[in-house]
């Protein structure tokens, strides 16, 4: 019987591992086409039109009167000419300036993430009734121009005695500014997932934990996108500020180079000077937190 076995097993034929197909070579360079390098130059046309006018306010920051009257604003400077932003930091007390800006961007950025959080918590997930009626007319107000805001929140603020305060300010910006987070959140926790939800609520979760402890965790990168936004928009803003911060003590960096400009009629070599002192904190800032801007963006491109 043995003897048996081993003679079939001895004419069975051998089977050896299964033959290696030859790989497909991939290109390590993708081919381009002739519309991806239109866009390209396009991009690149954009991007040199974008950089030029940074280029002369950098030039014409260390230019002096003389030297920008001699060969235009075109011109590299002759010598660094630092007479401009030391005259302005000093006219201006620029670290006092730069400190209101700070605070009340800062804080505005904070308070309107917070109040678009639980307002799009109610709308997105707690679905009360009218929803996409609130959601509707917060959009609306969030498009209304800021010239006809002007003389009712003048005369409101001037009738509690919050008029000439950076917090009068503060509040302004913090509804216009949860307006379009409140939007853009009700949508993204519009489609939440209700399994993540369901779970939490069988553990006992109530809908404070739920925020909290499930819904915040989730939408971080979001929110942290929101608060870059809504600092720099903070910080370019100039019509409100300038309305209602009128003490020199309390304006805002954009405020203080335009009512000097007025007042003593700055060259522009000190103009522009002023005018990088101003882009310099904004440029930092995004530059800083710009990684945590490409997480938010991209967080939600792949599951």
């Amino acid at each position: 019987m043995t003897s048996t076995i081993i003679d079939e097993a001895a004419k069975a034929p051998v089977v050896g591992p299964p033959a290696r197909q030859p790989r497909k070579r991939r290109s390590s360079t993708t081919r381009k086409t002739l519309g991806d390098w239109m866009i390209l130059v396009v991009a690149i046309l954009i991007g040199l039109l974008i950089a030029v006018p940074f280029f002369l306010i950098l030039i014409n920051s260390f230019k002096s009167p003389a030297d920008y009257n001699a060969a235009g604003p075109l011109t590299l400077p002759t010598e660094l000419y630092l007479d401009g932003m030391v005259n302005f930091w000093q006219r201006v007390d620029f670290p006092q300036k730069l400190w209101n800006s700070f605070f009340i961007s800062s804080v505005v950025a904070i308070l309107a993430v917070l109040v678009s959080l639980l307002n799009a918590f109610a709308l997105g997930i707690g679905r009360v009734r009218g929803r996409t009626w609130i959601v509707l007319l917060i959009l609306l107000a969030n498009m209304l121009p800021q010239e006809v805001l002007l003389y009712p929140l003048y005369f409101m603020f001037k009738t509690v005695g919050l008029y000439d305060n950076q917090w009068a300010v503060i509040i302004i910006f913090v509804v216009i500014q949860s307006a379009f987070g409140t939007y853009l959140l009700a949508s993204v926790l519009g489609t939440f997932p209700k399994e993540i939800l369901e779970a939490a609520s069988l553990d006992g979760a109530n809908k404070w934990t739920m925020l909290w402890r499930v819904v915040y965790p989730i939408t971080k990168p979001t929110l942290s996108v929101l608060v870059i936004f809504f600092f720099i928009w903070t910080w370019n803003e100039f019509l409100i500020p300038l309305t209602f911060l009128v003490s020199n003590a309390s304006q805002t960096v954009p405020v203080s180079i335009a009512v000097l400009q007025g007042d003593r009629l700055m060259d522009v070599t000190t103009t522009s000077a002023s005018a990088l002192l101003g882009l310099l904190p904004t440029l930092i800032f995004f530059l800083i937190f710009q990684r945590t801007l490409t997480r938010g963006i991209t967080a939600g491109a792949v599951k």
